[in-house]
């Protein structure tokens, strides 16, 4: 891709220039070079994609379940057919390597895969005589237009989070990306285009800021959904609220593992270090602290600044690397400023990762895996989402203190236990304040058919993405009460 491409918005199904007068380049983040500029759309064309949804709705939400999931069948064929292309853009905008990438691609198939069991999971329930002579049932319509405002991070997944299961249940979709990768869902447009849904029932906005917030003022949009910083999902959650939205706004995270000194150290110093140095640490279910429990302190601490310092970094497209470089120029100074502050606050650093050079790949923006010890646990290190490779030890004696370390946070995303111990392993999954938790599991990501849950300042909102949550959030309940009286029936 050149300089000169540019990115295209997809209205009533047809690919038009923005008329916005400002761009942004889209940079690969491990060679610096810049792949495209994207528009920053005006509010008005967020109004043009609402009215060809508001239009389409009308015929669209008409048509049967067992229709529309059959454009859903057919758009999983086309993502595994172009799998191996999609997850290649997904590298080379978002920095990850091929082989996350592709383990993206395949959570956002599983997703329209369960969508397509809309015919069963949209259904209602009923009640005969509830009174005498009168029945009762409850069914579920579609909402209208609905929108999702996207994070870098996930280009591909993070929209399947909602997208097929909006469209399963009858409403119309708007998409905005993420201005800083943008370029994966231009392509998975391509191929919702092949599809032939009818005009404006999936519409595709670039912009930034001005773009999202008239998403959330437009009266014509019934539901928004986002993932993104704290910060940003209280705004959209408060807005989109404000002008009588459904939300659900997933927030940030500050990840904790705890590590019990019977756990399998190997099998553990794996799994973490992957959930820590994955991604380069962006992604809301990174471990970032990990709780080491008694004589875990020693096994553990020695094995992760082993696995921290032996990991292959580089440009995810390469043979052999492990991890790749962080998004931006601005997000790996934020990162080594934070591991500077670490330090400052009394932390120890055992594997530093700053001012990280690759090979032929000077000008990427890369953060080596980095290890702190003794993170002090009221300071800045143990509180803020760092969204980088940087993994923070605290030690404790017992997993009671580990429990109230967990919950003392203010997120509430993910928690994991490493242990042999069935009865810690049910202790920590009843007694941690989170919403997504794994046993011997580094990265508790649910199935497309379990909800993405949070808790505390990591969502806001009543029903997540994915499964049955994502139905009962894209559907009305309807309730209808029903009499038809005998002498009425004789008439006929």
């Amino acid at each position: 891709m050149s300089t000169t491409y540019s990115v295209l918005n997809y209205i009533g199904r047809e690919w038009r220039d923005s008329a916005a007068t400002e761009f942004r380049p889209v940079i690969n983040p491990a060679t610096g070079e810049i792949m495209a500029k994207v528009p920053l759309s005006p509010a008005a064309e967020v109004d043009q994609a609402t009215q060809a949804a508001a239009a389409a709705f009308v015929e669209w939400r008409r048509m049967p379940p067992t229709d529309r999931v059959q454009y859903l069948f057919k758009l999983k064929g086309l993502l595994e057919a172009h799998m191996e292309d999609l997850s290649r853009t997904i590298t080379m905008e978002c920095g990850k390597t091929l082989d996350e990438s592709r383990g993206e691609m395949r959570r956002i198939i599983e997703n329209v895969e369960t969508a397509c069991g809309i015919p069963t999971l949209m259904q209602g329930y009923n009640s005969e005589d509830i009174a005498a002579g009168i029945d009762e049932m409850m069914i579920r319509q579609p909402l209208g237009v609905c929108a999702v405002i996207c994070p870098f991070n996930f280009p591909a997944m993070i929209p399947f989070w909602f997208m097929p299961y909006a469209l399963a249940c009858g409403n119309t979709y708007i998409v905005k990306p993420s201005e800083k990768v943008p370029l994966t869902m231009q392509k998975i447009f391509h191929l919702l285009d092949q599809v032939g849904l009818p005009k404006g029932v999936v519409n595709l906005v670039n912009g930034a800021a001005e773009a999202a917030d008239a998403i959330l003022d437009h009266p014509s949009i019934r539901a928004v959904s986002f993932v993104g910083s704290t910060p940003v999902a209280k705004h959209v959650y408060s807005r989109a609220a404000a002008s009588g939205k459904r939300a659900q706004c997933q927030g940030g995270a500050k990840n904790p593992i705890v590590v019990l000194p019977d756990a399998d150290v190997d099998m553990t110093t794996r799994i973490v270090a992957d959930s820590a140095f994955g991604c380069a640490g962006q992604r809301c279910l990174a471990a970032s602290l990990a709780i080491t429990v008694g004589e875990a302190r020693r096994t553990f601490t020695e094995a992760i600044c082993q696995a921290a310092a032996s990991r292959v970094v580089g440009y995810g497209l390469d043979e052999g690397v492990q991890m790749g470089p962080v998004i931006s120029r601005q997000s790996s100074e934020r990162i080594e400023g934070l591991i500077a502050r670490g330090a400052e606050e009394g932390a120890r650093i055992l594997v530093d990762g700053r001012v990280a050079r690759i090979a032929r790949y000077e000008n990427g923006f890369f953060v080596r895996p980095t290890v702190l010890q003794d993170v002090p646990v009221g300071g800045e290190l143990a509180r803020t989402e760092i969204f980088g490779p940087v993994l923070g030890l605290i030690s404790v004696d017992s997993i009671e203190e580990a429990l109230a370390l967990v919950n003392s946070g203010r997120y509430g995303n993910m928690a994991c236990l490493f242990t042999n111990s069935g009865p810690a392993a049910r202790k920590f999954r009843y007694e941690a304040e989170v919403g997504n938790v794994g046993i011997n599991v580094g990265v508790a990501a649910p199935m497309a058919f379990f909800p993405f849950s949070g808790a505390k300042e990591s969502f806001f909102g009543d029903l997540h993405g994915q499964g049955r949550d994502a139905v009962q959030f894209f559907t009305q309940e309807k309730v209808v009460v029903e009499r038809w009286p005998r002498e009425w029936s004789r008439r006929f």
